[in-house]
Order: C-alpha cells, then structure tokens, then sequence
C-alpha cells in the first residue's frame, strides 16, 4: 500500500498548476539566486548546455562561487557574470586552469579518458573533490533483473583505446565506445584523486531544454491527445532523472565529500510506463487515449527501440539499475508531474505544437499507420 501510495504522490503531484502558468514557474526556476556567499568554490568544466546550467544554478543558489571552463563557444553569452576560463580538451589547452583552487569540480564534458587523467591530474593539489558524471552505458551487459554498481564494465582495446583523441572519436562506431570510454574515465579521476571522486552513473537526463526529445516525445504527443500508440508492456519499469535534480546532487555530492560510484537514476519506487503515460495525460489535462502494441508487433515493423517510441525496450533489453546507493547518499526525485509539466511548457514556449520529431519519437504520419496495422492484424 506504501508504494501504491508513493506512486500516485510522485505522479499526481504537480496537478494544481496548469501547463501555461508553469512558463512562470520555469522562468524562476532557471533565474540564478543571489544568496549569501557560502565561501566555497566550485569549478564546472563545461557548464552552457542542459545539466551544465542545472549544476550552475543550484551551486549559485547555495552562495558557491562558480568558475566555467569550456571552449567559449555554447550558449558563451548565459553567464556573463561568471569566472570563465577558456580553453579545449580536445587539444590539451588546460592553461586557464593553471591557477585557482576549488573546493568542488563538476565534470560535465569528459568523455576521453586522457583528457579527464589531465585535468584531474593538474587539479588534484587545487581542489577539494572531483565529480563526474558518467554513464550507465558503462555496463558490459543490459536487460538484467537488477544491476548495481558491481556488475562489469565494457572494455576497449589498446590499439582502439590509442586512437581516441577527441570528443568526437569517442562516439564513432554507432557510440559503441561510449559507454566503455566513460568507465576508463571513472578509473582516470579515481587514479589521479583517490578517495576524492564521485563518479555518477547516469541514465537518461531529461526535463526542460532536453533537446535529445527522448522524454519530451511523450509530454508533447499526450498534450496533443487524440489516439496515442504506447509501446510494449504497460507494466514495464522507466527510470531516469529530472535534469535539475541531477545537478543538484552532484552540487551535493562535493559539498557532502560523497565518494564512489552511483547509478544516478530514477525512482525510490517502481514506475511503469502506463503510470508515466497516463500521469501525464492527468497532468497535462488531455484527451489522449492510449493504443498498447506489443513489442513483437513494433520489431516487426521496424520501429528502434529506445528512439523510435522512447523508453521503450523489448523484453531481454529491459532491465533494473539499482540505485540505492544514490537514494542514500541524498540524491533527491521530485515529482515527475512537475517534470511533465515544466518539460511540455518548455517545448510548446521555444518549439510550438507544430515541432516535428525526428531524433527520437515519431510523425503522426508514421504513427497512424502503425496504429492502423496493429488494429487490422
């Protein structure tokens, strides 16, 4: 009864503000806040883009003193009253980074694991304790029951490993590397800072601004309502985290000296899709009707798990991360109606109902059709 209980809060929370009057709220909730100085210095080395600005605002609101390092070249004008040293990864250029000390550095953009070794290596005497944020696709293996923090990593071999110079390498090959060159990463930061590293396993990050539109498909496609096709097993768990819940607790995990590794994603409880599904549709106070195709229908068809209906996976890809560690360590989910709610007013405000989806999610074009052979079998 407890988790029944829970379940309908975290999903029907939210209900008292319409999507129109969230534009406000959102507003606010982007605003950094000028508190009291706390004293302490935290460094983010990226700091623009998504989880960046969502780490900025929430060490600001705590009275941190932020520095940004990055390339000077996204969104370069949203902090113009920040610290920010320029400088490239890709080709080395640390020397922005050669003088400061902080209490706290955040790593938002490692992705190779040399450069991660240079930065922690040239920020170890200079800084207090060092975050990074990695990946849940660092895992050998998916679809199991239950996988935490001990279960085996992807590895990479030498000769492939020699040629990974930039950002860009480390996604070649359809991103097969990915996953494993984050790992090597964990192990860079833990080498060159022992027993000072958080590295924080993410799954999928989504909320407002999230331009991937893995979770944003859903809040748009169940604000338009009308017949909606759901994929797979209703009772199917998802898991992920609001982007600025994340970021609040990397903030978390240097003020605390948190060390170790976390799977950082969702939820305290079990969440299925047909929970997340039609708690939007409350939310967002649509018409939407849901169609359930399963997953043999939607392989057959052709539609790419994950991407082509997100958060959808067939059996034997699905699988549980534990994230208990994270739980106990402070990490924090707020309701996942304000995330629908803030994610569906973002979109409509800078996108509009008109946006077409083709990242991930699908045209109304597409899906009519699929729903149309699922109904005629």
């Amino acid at each position: 009864m407890t988790n029944l209980l829970n379940r309908r809060h975290l999903l029907a929370a939210g209900l008292t503000l319409p999507v129109g009057a969230s534009l406000a709220r959102a507003s606010q909730d982007a605003a950094p806040a000028a508190p009291e100085k706390n004293g302490k210095r935290l460094l983010v080395l990226g700091g623009t883009r998504f989880l960046g600005p969502a780490i900025v605002h929430d060490a600001l609101a705590r009275g941190y003193e932020v520095t940004l390092f990055n390339r000077g070249k996204s969104n370069p004008g949203m902090f113009p009253d920040l610290d920010t040293r320029i400088g490239d990864r890709n080709t080395g250029d640390l020397a922005s980074l050669e003088e400061g000390e902080w209490d706290v550095v955040v790593d938002t953009s490692g992705y190779v694991p040399d450069h991660v070794r240079q930065t922690a290596e040239l920020l170890k005497d200079r800084a207090g304790h060092y975050v990074f944020v990695s990946t849940i696709s660092v895992y050998a293996e998916f679809g199991a029951a239950h996988t935490d923090e001990t279960a085996a990593v992807g590895t990479v071999e030498p000769d492939v490993l020699a040629g990974i110079k930039t950002i860009g390498d480390s996604f070649q090959g359809g991103g097969q590397l990915y996953g494993p060159l984050k790992a090597l990463c964990e192990e860079a930061a833990e080498a060159a800072m022992p027993g000072r590293v958080a590295n924080l396993r993410s799954g999928l990050i989504v909320g407002p601004e999230d331009g991937s539109d893995r979770f944003t498909y859903w809040c748009a496609r169940i604000e338009r309502g009308g017949e909606v096709l759901a994929p797979g097993d209703p009772d199917a768990e998802v898991q992920f985290v609001d982007v600025r819940d994340l970021g609040r607790f990397c903030v978390t995990c240097g003020e605390d000296r948190v060390a170790g590794v976390m799977n950082t994603v969702g939820f305290p409880f079990h969440v299925s899709m047909q929970e997340l599904l039609h708690g939007a549709k409350i939310v967002l106070g649509s018409d939407a009707r849901f169609t359930w195709a399963d997953s043999e229908y939607l392989m057959e068809q052709g539609v790419a798990p994950y991407m082509g209906l997100p958060l959808w996976l067939p059996d034997g890809m699905r699988g549980h991360f534990d994230n208990r560690k994270a739980l106990d360590a402070g990490l924090t989910c707020r309701p996942i109606g304000d995330t629908i709610r803030d994610t569906t007013a973002w979109h409509l405000e800078e996108r509009g109902r008109d946006y077409r989806f083709q990242r991930a999610g699908m045209e109304p074009e597409r899906e009519a059709e699929l729903l149309e052979g699922w109904k005629s079998r």
